[in-house]
């Protein structure tokens, strides 16, 4: 299927590892020119050689919103143009439930729902000049079940796909599509499964066994498929929506 994405100019945040290096990856496959963004210059330059020469990196903390108004800013003047953004920057990281403290709830509020919102903001002018636009933000299953998670964590992620329930009809006047993707279980080489299967394999393959119908932990691969159909033509009809991508763990309607 030709997705129709050669020529685009597409930024992703937390562009550096896991599912935003495989995004940024997918997106550079199908013709795309890729910007990625995140904190440390190291992991985006290794990610560029993964990705090649489609892509452009930039060191940006997305929980700044002036940083965030300056990547946008050094975007318009390079390119003229944005088609697409991925909002990916986040973290799983937290506390237990019930030992949240107010500044655990700032950190992880910031790291997992502003860095998404201060983009959304700096961008949406840039994008509305390249109408049909769109925006994909990286939810989570956590954001939509109790499973478990940090409760910080899941409230952000249900932030998140609140304001993306809520923006997608005044964006739709402007020519943008907006939409998340919330992944399940993914398996990230040195990310939290990664370390579980060294620790207890046992454990791991147990819940897959009780919680996930397709029993297996997904791939970033996936995730990335996922964001590019949304981003295509082909998707042109779907804004506000939540595609869950998780084996079938959820159980909600």
């Amino acid at each position: 299927m030709n997705l129709e994405l050669a020529g685009k100019l597409v930024l992703v945040s937390g562009g550096s590892r896991g599912i935003g290096l495989a995004i940024a990856r997918q997106f550079a496959q199908e013709g795309s020119s890729v910007v990625i963004s995140a904190r440390h210059l190291p992991d985006l330059e290794a990610a560029q050689n993964i990705i090649g020469e489609l892509c452009s990196v930039s060191q940006t903390d997305a929980t700044n919103a002036s940083a965030c108004a300056a990547l946008i800013a050094g975007i318009e003047k390079q390119w003229g143009k944005l088609d697409i953004l991925v909002a990916c920057a986040g973290s799983g990281a937290s506390v237990p439930p019930g030992e949240e403290t107010a500044q655990e709830w700032q950190d992880v509020m910031a790291a997992n729902f502003f860095s998404a919102t201060n983009l959304i903001a700096a961008a949406t002018s840039l994008l509305a000049k390249s109408a049909p636009a769109n925006i994909i933000c990286i939810s989570s299953i956590c954001g939509r079940e109790v499973l478990g998670a940090p409760v910080t964590y899941s409230a952000s992620k249900s932030a998140l796909d609140a304001t993306v329930k809520g923006l997608s009809r005044p964006l739709a006047q402007l020519g943008i599509r907006i939409n998340a993707v919330s992944p399940g279980n993914i398996y990230v080489p040195g990310g939290t499964w990664d370390r579980k299967l060294q620790q207890n394999p046992q454990a791991v393959e147990a819940m897959l066994l009780r919680d996930v119908p397709l029993q297996c932990l997904g791939k970033p691969e996936w995730i990335a498929d996922a964001v590019c159909f949304l981003a295509s033509s082909r998707a042109q009809f779907i804004t506000g929506a939540n595609l869950v991508v998780d084996g079938g763990q959820t159980r909600g309607l």
